[in-house]
C-alpha cells in the first residue's frame, strides 16, 4: 500500500465536503482565513502579506502534504497530513518507516462551529488508515488552542502528553503544549 498522498484517488467526499491537494491557485483564498488574527494566532507561521504568504504557501513541500476544504466549490480550510517515521530502534527502523502521520487543521472562522471541521478531520482519518494504510496518527496544539484540542477529543484521540512551556509562541510567551494521538485499530469510522 502506497503511503503518498499523491496516489490517492482525488477529490475524497465526506457528506457534505470534498477534500483535495492544495494547488498554487489555492493561495489567495487560504490566505483569506489564515489572515484573521483569531486563526494565524495558532499557526506555525503568520506571514503578514499575501507575497509573504505566497512564499510560504506555494512551495513543492508543503503543497505536498496540504489538503483543502471545499464546501459547495468554496475553500473554507486546509488540512495537513505529513507522513512521518517513528521512533524505532536501528535493527526495526525499515518497518516503522512512514507508518505514522502528523496532522493539522484549519478552518475558516465563518464556517466554525457547523461540524466541518470533525467532517473533514474523519475523512483525513480514512485516508490516513484506509488509503494510506498508516498505523498511526498524532496532533498537537498549544494548550490554549481549546478549539483545537476540543476537536481532537471529539474526534476520539486520546490526550498522550501535556508538556509545561515548552513551545515558544510568536508573542514571546513560553506555552504549554498536548499531543493527541488515534491508531488505526482505535479508529471508529462511526463516531
Amino acid at each position: 500500500m502506497s503511503r503518498d498522498l499523491a496516489d490517492v484517488h482525488w477529490p475524497v467526499r465526506t457528506e457534505r465536503l470534498l477534500l483535495r491537494p492544495a494547488l498554487s491557485s489555492d493561495v489567495e483564498s487560504v490566505w483569506s482565513y489564515r489572515q484573521v488574527p483569531e486563526v494565524s494566532e495558532w499557526l506555525t507561521a503568520a506571514p503578514q502579506t499575501l507575497e509573504d504568504f505566497r512564499r510560504y504557501f506555494d512551495v513543492p513541500d508543503r503543497l505536498a502534504k496540504t489538503l483543502v476544504i471545499e464546501l459547495d466549490g468554496v475553500i473554507i480550510g486546509d488540512l495537513m497530513i505529513a507522513t512521518v517515521d517513528p521512533y524505532a530502534q536501528a535493527e526495526v527502523a525499515d518497518q516503522a518507516a512512514a507508518t505514522q502521520a502528523e496532522l493539522g487543521w484549519c478552518i475558516a472562522p465563518d464556517h466554525t462551529g457547523k461540524g466541518y471541521a470533525k467532517e473533514a478531520a474523519r475523512g483525513m482519518f480514512r485516508l490516513c488508515f484506509d488509503d494510506l494504510g498508516l498505523r498511526r496518527v498524532v496532533a498537537g496544539c498549544f494548550v490554549d488552542n481549546v478549539p483545537s484540542w476540543q476537536l481532537m477529543e471529539r474526534l476520539g484521540m486520546r490526550r498522550e502528553s501535556h508538556a509545561v512551556r515548552d513551545s515558544l509562541h510568536r508573542s514571546g510567551r513560553w506555552l504549554d503544549g498536548y499531543v493527541y494521538a488515534l491508531l488505526r485499530d482505535e479508529w471508529s469510522r462511526d463516531s
